[in-house]
């Protein structure tokens, strides 16, 4: 599995130049179905143009070099793990991100779409399954407990990231079980007394991925 830029497809959408007008980054926008595209001169990264920078403009047949930009130099190296490129991605709603190598050398371009692709297989989302959130203080973590509990109702832990509350000694597991039907796991869990703040069976995790980032980004501390 890919998890750094590097060895991520990048895309074929071209990149466009300070020169270049506005009407033309639109019109690339329009047939490429993206709403941002890289800005660079011989190579070199100068920053991403958005359609909000341009559809506002009076004259678009202006130079972007001309334009003030929102988003301005966001992008990733190529060195960047999978969670960071989210992160830049959910950051500044973007609907791809540029890859810098050395001298900020653009690499290419990554779509979104991609990268959520890409968390989704990390999510073992293609496997049936639920997924369980837990909220614990740090110091009561214990994976293999957890895990112990899960096998005895004949399940398996899949994958699971760990969510860190800021200023806090407080934490979030996110579980994902092989198994769809986690009610009993659920008892369990109570049982054992963990505080479950939210699950959801095979039914709702696809509501999780059409939600995008949001939910995501909620529950990895993106």
């Amino acid at each position: 599995m890919s998890l750094f830029a590097a060895d991520i497809n990048f895309s074929a959408i071209p990149s466009v130049k300070t020169s270049t007008s506005a009407s033309e980054a639109l019109t690339l926008m329009e047939e490429y179905k993206i709403t941002h595209l890289a800005i660079v001169n011989n190579e070199e990264y100068l920053g991403l143009v958005s359609e909000d920078d341009l559809l506002g403009l009076n004259d678009f047949e202006q130079p972007i070099g001309n334009i003030k930009l929102m988003t301005q130099g966001a992008s990733v190296s190529e060195n960047a793990h999978i969670f960071d490129i989210l992160r830049t991605i959910y950051q500044h709603k973007l609907s791809l991100i540029p890859v810098t190598g050395k001298n900020n050398i653009l690499a290419g371009v990554i779509l979104s779409d991609s990268v959520l692709r890409v968390v989704a297989e990390l999510l073992s989302v293609n496997n049936p399954g639920g997924i369980i959130i837990i909220e614990m203080n740090v110091i009561d973590y214990s994976l293999t407990q957890i895990s112990n509990i899960v096998e005895s109702n004949d399940a398996l832990i899949i994958a699971s990231f760990v969510r860190t509350m800021p200023n806090s000694t407080m934490m979030q597991l996110v579980l994902k079980v092989n198994n769809s039907d986690i009610g009993k796991i659920l008892q369990t869990f109570t049982r054992y007394e963990y505080n479950v703040v939210a699950s959801f069976g095979e039914d709702m995790i696809d509501d999780i991925l059409q939600d995008r980032y949001e939910l995501l980004m909620r529950y990895l501390n993106m």
